[in-house]
């Protein structure tokens, strides 16, 4: 029986290996195999709002377990260690609790075709102290942590009077960075609520980025512009041309000489693939992404693919796929058609992907939404407010049913919906 293996539970990971399940492995026609490091699978550009408490993990996390049982492939919990292209495997590192007994031994996964979307991590670009003292929205484990930690310093702050601010700092004005901002005043306007003694102007936020304006990707101006102005009025400080060369505990040193005090620094400038990717006998380029053809095989060994972060496709016109959700999706889609094409033809000709702008959308917590839809057609239609709000929750919830089905992903937004009006607005244990 083929064996298929994808490591990678992300989005783009998480609908390919539904997708093959389905298709493939409940049909006994090959045997569907996801490897990831976590359990469970919480949709990546939601991550922000988990840190903040606006989003509860029990209602909207996914157990990779259970998903597989009942969408036919099987799920291994590990981290990819090595790559042994020879006996065509995988090497999963052992897992250790956290008393450092040994959980898991090293275990072998055989693989006929081999998918790798195990999407990047944040750029800290080699700048002294980022590591050590920033906080990253990567894993749901990191936002986990910073969701208390939030929590922890508004309680600080509202009881403790001699402290006049919390001051947060945000480097990377892309959407995690805005909409991290946005959150951030609607986690203190919902705990004010909740009878924090939190004054008006205690928290202070601080967005900052090296390029000239706030979602320095987002090529419509005005977008960039109608989220610029929100920031303004939520009382965001707002730094662009600002490029930060060192971060200490109490702060950060920008290139031009002003150091921003911080009680909170969360970095999320720029991404770059993991560094084990470089280790693992595959072409790279600098920023540790795997080097793939335009089908998205890798060039050395074409039963290899990748997908999404992590990999560098070239489209037409020279440049490569940019690191976007939708790019992924797109992606790992095609790389599952691939595959049933390879198995039924070994001689097959394979899809290309070719990078098509849906568009953009940025949704500021509570406070207001814009974007523009189907960027390739035209420059797009422009969206903002309700309307964008609807899109933008549309999205989450076209993943849910890639991932349940039309039934069952119907339900359990409908369910979803139930809970948010008889929950608590946010999280806070």
């Amino acid at each position: 029986m083929t064996n298929i293996v994808i490591v990678g539970g992300g989005a783009g990971g998480m609908e390919i290996v539904t997708k093959l399940g389905r298709k493939l492995g409940r049909k006994g026609k090959a045997q569907i195999t996801l490897v990831d490091q976590s359990d469970h699978h919480i949709w990546k550009p939601l991550l922000h709002e988990l840190a903040t408490g606006s989003l509860d993990e029990g209602l909207n996390a996914l157990d990779y377990r259970v998903h597989a049982s009942q969408n036919g492939y099987r799920f291994e919990q590990g981290t990819l260690h090595a790559l042994d292209q020879v006996n065509h495997q995988i090497v999963l590192a052992p897992i250790y609790d956290n008393k450092g007994s040994e959980v898991l031994p090293e275990r072998r996964i055989d693989y006929d075709y081999l998918v790798l979307g195990v999407g990047a991590i944040t750029n800290d670009f080699g700048i002294p102290g980022v590591k050590e003292h920033c906080d990253f929205l990567d894993l749901t484990e990191q936002a986990m942590g910073l969701r208390k930690k939030i929590l922890n310093r508004f309680l600080r702050y509202a009881k403790n009077h001699d402290h006049k601010h919390f001051e947060i700092t945000i480097v990377g004005a892309g959407a995690t960075g805005v909409e991290m901002a946005a959150e951030m005043h609607h986690a203190a306007d919902t705990l004010r609520g909740y009878g924090y003694e939190i004054s008006e102007d205690l928290l202070r936020v601080t967005l900052v980025e090296a390029a000239d304006r706030v979602l320095p990707r987002v090529e419509k101006p005005r977008i960039c512009n109608a989220v610029a102005e929100e920031l303004e009025k939520l009382g965001v400080v707002v730094k662009t041309h600002t490029r930060i060369t060192e971060v200490t505990e109490r702060g950060m040193q920008t290139a031009d000489g002003e150091f921003l005090p911080s009680d909170l620094m969360i970095w999320s400038a720029g991404v770059m693939g993991h560094p084990f990717l470089t280790t693992l006998g595959l072409e790279t380029n600098r920023a540790n992404q795997i080097l793939v053809k335009p089908n998205c095989q890798v060039p050395s060994n074409d039963r290899i693919f990748a997908f999404g972060d992590c990999a560098a496709c070239p489209q037409p016109d020279g440049s490569f796929t940019p690191p976007r959700g939708q790019t992924a999706r797109q992606m790992a889609l095609m790389i599952g058609d691939n595959i049933q094409r390879l198995m039924d033809n070994p001689n097959a000709e394979l899809k290309e992907y070719v990078y098509k702008d849906l568009g953009s959308l940025v949704n500021l917590s509570k406070f207001h939404t814009v974007g523009n839809l189907m960027s390739f057609m035209g420059g797009g239609i422009a969206v903002e407010g309700k309307v964008a709000r609807l899109v933008y929750t549309s999205l989450y919830r076209r993943h849910m049913i890639a991932l349940h089905g039309p039934v069952k992903g119907l339900f359990l937004m409908g369910l979803n919906g139930l809970q948010r009006l008889m929950r608590p607005e946010l999280k806070l244990h």
